[in-house]
């Protein structure tokens, strides 16, 4: 292999359009802009979003809702889910996620335990938050809950 051999894959490189180059090419004369008008001028066209002066769709349709970019999310699970968890493990965020026990959010504030289901074996949770149910039927198992 040599240097001067070297050439671009297939398809790679695209030739550009040449415009105003006479009636042959497809694009002489009015360099494919049509006959005056707005779009034939330089500099010309419309904003995106304008519709020919009527009240635009962004403006006619009402708002609603809002974003709260401070919320925090959770990776929540239910204590059904932590009943065949063997006695004595510390279930932590790292335990859930290598088990897959929830399904993962993005850009989470850590775990939050519910209590929907029965807890049997006494077990240590470390979560970010927890609901009361979920907190008393740990520790009535014989866990703990720690809040982290």
């Amino acid at each position: 292999m040599r240097i001067d051999t070297l050439s671009p894959a297939e398809g790679s490189k695209k030739a550009v359009k040449r415009l105003g180059r006479g009636i042959g090419s497809g694009t002489g004369k009015t360099s494919g802009k049509g006959h005056k008008g707005q779009w034939a001028r330089s500099g010309g066209g419309v904003r995106p979003g304008f519709e020919g002066g009527q009240m635009p769709i962004a403006r006619r349709i009402p708002k609603r809702g809002f974003h709260n970019k401070w919320a925090k999310t959770y990776l929540i699970i239910n204590l059904s889910q932590l009943a065949d968890v063997p006695a004595g493990t510390v279930v932590d965020y790292d335990y859930v996620a290598e088990n897959k026990l929830a399904k993962m959010v993005k850009n989470n504030s850590g775990l939050k335990v519910l209590g929907n289901g029965e807890l049997k074996n006494a077990i240590t949770v470390k979560a970010a938050k927890f609901s009361e149910t979920a907190k008393a039927a740990i520790e009535k198992a014989g866990g703990t809950a720690e809040v982290l």
